[in-house]
């Protein structure tokens, strides 16, 4: 706040006078001498003002944060969807938490030399997926051994467990994993693990304003930058596809399966032969798919096991929802599939047994289920799964860089 400003010594009129001091005065209140609506309108005003150093960095605005707490979902969002959401009790999504994740999720200084950010494996324009098999680390030289996941509507999986192999109790306790991995961002042991990358963080003008936005102050702590990045992925909700948008239109809660078996008015004869192989179940004209990749969120069923990749499989696996699986250039935890094509074609025909099999894939003598599909049926398969790409999702400008040039 600007110092006050002796009255020059000069004659006045006492009309005027009078008017002054009652300026002087009601500044006064409003700084917290008088009465509490102006100087909650002050400590408003204060609180959104984009301090300089966010400013000078980062295209943020802290009085218009972007909505990432309350997003408008479609009405087949329902009861029984929000009951798969896996957000912590008492820790929702919030804008100020949510955009600090935001910023360090796109940010390279997360990485020990400056040259990877999450957002380099995930790239918003693949569905936060890598267009490369495995991703590159941050020397440039090393990869990692899984492909990267996507991303959307992970907070619909309610085991709440995350990576491929599930190994991470939570979104949370993913979030800094990376950071320190030798291979992917390096804040390792041996370069100083999590302390070190604080100091960094400490160290960078716009951080402390940041953190104070989303927390109350400028600490910066594991805990902290576990919940800011899980609170941006949980906001990735997708909504809008084509998918979304011819449900809609068939969405009936009063019904048995509310309006998913039904065809989609604007989708092609192809993509609703897909859209019933899909959806229906196993002498109903369908496969069952969504048993596993439940509809509306396409994310995976709490009670789905291992898809049968390999022979012997124990590893319990699961898959990130099928949201913007069209994008994707690289499938299953190792990218072994180039194609949907291909994708399809394993669950035809090329499912091992093994102690984690997911029991739906097996047929009736125990062995895994051969599907005999048609050239058709495959190709269908394909161009339903297309029609899940949100296009209008990869290009929000809430999920992009807020880094200037």
């Amino acid at each position: 706040m600007t110092q006050n400003v002796p009255l020059r010594q000069r004659q006045f009129h006492p009309a005027l006078r009078f008017a002054a001091i009652l300026g002087v005065v009601s500044l006064l209140c409003a700084c917290g001498g008088g009465s509490s609506t102006s100087a909650t309108a002050v400590a408003t005003t204060t609180a959104t003002a984009t301090p300089v150093a966010v400013a000078q960095a980062l295209t943020l605005d802290f009085a218009a944060l972007a909505n990432y707490a309350a997003p408008v979902l479609p009405a087949y969002y329902d009861a029984q969807v929000q009951a798969t959401d896996n957000t912590p009790s008492g820790d929702p999504v919030t804008d100020k938490i949510a955009t600090l994740g935001r910023v360090l999720f796109y940010d390279k200084n997360l990485s020990v030399n400056n040259a990877v950010a999450c957002a380099s494996c995930h790239q918003q324009a693949r569905g936060f997926d890598d267009s490369s098999r495995f991703s590159t680390g941050f020397s440039g030289s090393a990869f990692t051994s899984a492909h990267a996941m996507r991303l959307s509507n992970l907070r619909y999986f309610r085991p709440g467990t995350a990576f491929w192999d599930r190994r991470a109790a939570s979104v949370e306790a993913q979030a800094s994993q990376p950071v320190q991995n030798a291979i992917e961002m390096g804040f390792d042991a041996a370069h100083g693990g999590l302390k070190a990358l604080f100091a960094k963080l400490q160290g960078l003008a716009y951080y402390p304003d940041l953190f104070t936005l989303a927390f109350g102050d400028s600490g910066i702590s594991e805990v902290r930058v576990q919940r800011a990045l899980a609170q941006f992925e949980r906001a990735m909700v997708s909504t809008n596809s084509r998918w979304d948008s011819g449900y809609a239109g068939n969405f009936n809660p009063s019904l048995a399966d509310k309006g998913l078996g039904a065809p989609i008015a604007s989708f092609s004869a192809e993509e609703n032969r897909g859209r019933a192989l899909f959806v229906n179940a196993p002498g109903a004209g369908g496969l069952g798919c969504v048993g596993c990749h439940q509809a509306p969120t396409f994310a995976l069923a709490a009670n789905s096991r291992s898809n049968g990749l390999d022979a012997g499989e124990a590893t319990l696996f699961k898959s990130p929802s099928l949201k913007n699986v069209g994008l994707s250039s690289a499938f299953m935890h190792d990218g072994r599939f180039s194609s949907l094509a291909q994708v399809v074609e394993h669950y035809n025909s090329g499912v091992q047994a093994g102690p984690a099999l997911d029991a739906r894939l097996l047929g009736p003598g125990g062995a895994p289920r051969l599907l005999g599909l048609s050239a058709a049926d495959k190709a269908a398969l394909v161009a339903f799964l297309t029609t899940l790409n949100d296009t209008a999702w990869v290009a929000d400008a809430k999920f992009a860089s807020p880094f200037k040039p």
